[in-house]
């Protein structure tokens, strides 16, 4: 169709997280204005999904999460290639990799508008102090080729500013979109997610949905289930990841084996949050996690550790309970708070469900995309 817009999203995975995010963000944009590319390194069910949209998606191997200068070396030269043979108006990149090989791309092929999300940020605390540095400087070097920066959260909005990651006047705040669904946490939806679940009785459940990975910290959360008062809790982790297998004999470890559940990637998420009575985050570092808003929805209360944009969600005594990230033995004793006060529990439930209401909505994130994608490229240009 001619006199459309050529939009390239690229993202290292195309799975939950920051591939989710990218997907429901342009299923809303007009299909007679603009034609979308995803390019990724690794697909999954969302692929389906964005071509029964009507998008092109491109695989790429050689786009991989880890550091690997060869693959990296090559996945630069293919998306220079993309990029150039795509005649894309517009390249918005997600995630830590493919935002600094797709904006060189992009800056190399003379792609007229470069957008960037920043769902979180490839440096935290926890990191060698001259990695982190080098992450960094990286980042601020690609802000100079990188038109519009949209940050999930106002936490990853100030700290992006305050490093100097994105340009004030170029630097927007958007909202995660989060799924429509909802299953609203009764007696009866409970009983139903537990017996998904395979869970018996009515002991107490604390509940997580989430990768397995090195950002998620299990292992933290494992402790924390570990030292928690409540010994007849039962803890549930919806998802997989490389951390899997560590994961599985650290709770072999801690004597969990039957009060540890690993649920599975699980299509059905939605309706298994009611299982919980407690969500409970152990991430070293986030954006701002749609489990989050979801759990919110369902009317779960929320244990977290206070990262990046979880505090816009997660307000201290409000409409959650915060805790440091890195420390299982606060992380434990905020969950016995939450279980031991069911009072407390329903106020933070109630206050979350306002919080967590229409705002993430993928409509929302359509406009400010719309905005950008035609409004943005003339300024782009000028900028630059």
């Amino acid at each position: 169709m001619a006199g459309r817009i050529e939009v390239a999203q690229i993202v290292t995975r195309f799975i939950a997280g920051a591939g989710g995010v990218a997907l429901r963000g342009v299923l809303p944009l007009d299909p007679e204005r603009y034609a979308v590319s995803i390019i990724t390194g690794q697909g999954g069910p969302l692929t389906a999904r964005a071509e029964a949209a009507g998008f092109r998606v491109v695989l790429e191997p050689s786009l991989v999460s880890p550091l690997s200068p060869r693959a990296d070396r090559t996945a630069l030269r293919k998306l220079t290639d993309l990029c150039n043979a795509g005649g894309f108006d517009v390249v918005h990149t997600h995630s830590a990799k493919a935002g600094a090989l797709g904006r060189l791309a992009a800056h190399r092929a003379g792609v007229p508008l470069i957008v960037h999300t920043y769902h979180g940020f490839p440096f935290h605390e926890f990191q060698n102090p001259i990695r982190k540095a080098a992450y960094i400087a990286i980042e601020r070097r690609l802000a100079t080729i990188t038109d519009t920066v949209l940050a999930i959260g106002t936490g990853v909005a100030t700290e992006a500013l305050r490093r100097g990651l994105a340009r004030p006047s170029t630097l927007r705040t958007i909202a995660p979109v989060v799924e429509a669904v909802t299953v609203p946490k009764t007696e009866e939806s409970r009983a139903a997610a537990r017996s998904a679940l395979g869970l018996v009785g009515q002991t107490q459940v604390v509940g997580t949905v989430g990768r397995l990975d090195y950002q998620k910290a299990p292992e933290h959360l494992i402790t924390a289930i570990a030292r928690l008062r409540h010994r007849d809790t039962i803890a549930v982790w919806i998802g997989s990841g490389p951390g899997l297998a560590q994961a599985r004999e650290l709770v072999r470890r801690d004597g969990l084996l039957d009060r540890f559940v690993f649920a599975g990637e699980r299509s059905d998420v939605a309706g298994l949050l009611p299982a919980f009575d407690v969500f409970a985050m152990a991430s070293r570092y986030e954006g701002l996690p749609c489990a989050v808003v979801e759990a919110m929805r369902c009317g779960v209360p929320v244990v977290a550790t206070a990262v990046n944009s979880v505090p816009d969600l997660v307000v201290p005594g409000e409409s959650g309970v915060l805790v440091p990230p890195g420390r299982p033995e606060l992380l434990a004793a905020a969950i016995d708070g939450v279980l031991d006060d069911p009072r407390t529990a329903e106020r933070l439930v109630q206050h979350g469900r306002v919080l967590a209401g229409a705002t993430f909505d993928a409509a929302r994130l359509a406009e400010v995309l719309d905005q950008v994608y035609s409004g943005g490229r003339t300024a782009g240009l000028v900028a630059r």
